[in-house]
């Protein structure tokens, strides 16, 4: 069984070549994905949506900066560089949490640092 960080490894080599018929090898049929700005999505069809269609981004690339993880959960942070679908300027500072089950991500949840409260 591959390691939870080997997982998110993958996660975003998927995501940044935009092979969204890949999304099934790391996130689990009921998967739930919780980002900022967005419903809970709940399963791999919604999260195959938001991927192919309502992300705003066209095309980026995820700079990990570290990982840690054991077999059941990981954390990892970076930044996100990218376009837009209407062509602004992507560059996001991120961090990401999982829940990890058999070998796949049951659960994701991404944070943005911006200013708050």
């Amino acid at each position: 069984m591959r390691s939870a960080e080997k997982l998110v490894t993958e996660l975003f080599s998927i995501i940044d070549a935009a092979r969204w018929d890949d999304l099934g090898r790391v996130f689990a049929e009921d998967c739930v994905y919780d980002r900022p700005g967005y419903e809970s999505l709940r399963g791999l069809a919604q999260i195959e949506q938001f991927y192919r269609v309502e992300r705003i981004v066209a095309v980026g690339r995820h700079d990990v900066r570290h990982v840690v993880s054991d077999l059941a959960v990981a954390a990892c942070w970076g930044r996100f560089t990218g376009t837009s679908r209407t062509g602004e300027h992507l560059d996001e500072q991120f961090a990401d949490t999982y829940n990890v089950r058999d070998g796949r991500i049951v659960s994701r949840r991404t944070y943005f640092f911006r200013p708050a409260i």
